[in-house]
């Protein structure tokens, strides 16, 4: 996991200060570096949990969803391109919502993480005829 220094929020709100160079903290992405609308991020590299983490809420405090473009630009900054990085769907009897807005990102560092076969999400499909619906 890698840690965007520019962007770090070093005197954030409610004990959630941290360093350059800590695997964790709070971060403030601009929107003119997250396709226009800024970002507030949460991450963690996982040493104590196993799992590298990233909550994404939209700076202005709505309780729109960022969009998967944002999502994107936020798991290039904290991650390589060639690691897998998920959002889950849980069960909806395991929901923990501490906000309505807030998207997150996760990488299990204990183990490689399956992926289905890259076919099964779209490939060197033809198709008939146009598809209505």
């Amino acid at each position: 996991m890698k840690f965007p220094e520019q962007f770090r929020w070093k005197d954030a709100p409610g004990g959630y200060q941290s360093q350059p160079g800590e695997q964790f903290g709070f971060f403030l992405i601009p929107g003119r570096h997250a396709n226009g609308r800024a970002l507030k991020v949460m991450a963690d590299d996982g040493a104590t949990s196993g799992w590298e983490h990233a909550s994404v809420t939209l700076f202005d405090g709505s309780v729109k969803c960022p969009s998967w473009i944002e999502m994107s630009i936020i798991k290039d900054l904290f991650w390589d391109n060639e690691q897998t990085v998920v959002q889950f769907h849980p069960p909806k009897s395991d929901y923990v919502n501490q906000h309505p807005g807030c998207l997150h990102l996760w990488r299990c560092v204990k183990q490689k993480f399956p992926r289905p076969p890259a076919i099964l999400v779209g490939g060197n499909i033809e198709w008939e005829k146009p598809l209505t619906i």
